[in-house]
């Protein structure tokens, strides 16, 4: 029987979850398209929910994490604010170094 370390992380804020793998996947897919309505497509989302999630993480979190640009001639769009950078950095970096560490602890018990 071989034995696999398994487990999730994600921030919590007055026990709600604010932040994990799901948010910053979807707000990595809006830096890189420039669209919520196009990030939820790509993870067959409806447009209705990625917006939900964000407001309801904005107002959990407590600060924006778009910009949103409203139609005209180029259509609108979304850019991730310098506050959702920053957590989703720092969110990578927590969650690599914490890989890291629980890979570490795995090896030396089991």
């Amino acid at each position: 029987m071989i034995l696999k370390l398994r487990y999730k992380i994600w921030l919590e804020k007055n026990g709600e979850k604010v932040f994990g793998d799901g948010p910053l996947d979807i707000l990595c897919r809006v830096e890189r398209t420039g669209s919520l309505r196009q990030a939820a497509e790509e993870i067959n989302m409806s447009y209705s929910q990625a917006w939900n999630l964000i407001k309801d993480l904005e107002e959990r979190l407590g600060f924006k994490l778009l910009k949103r640009k409203v139609g005209g001639e180029s259509g609108g769009g979304s850019q991730l604010t310098e506050q959702a950078r920053d957590l989703m950095m720092k969110f990578e970096i927590f969650r690599d170094k914490a890989q890291e560490s629980l890979n570490l602890l795995y090896k030396e018990i089991f």
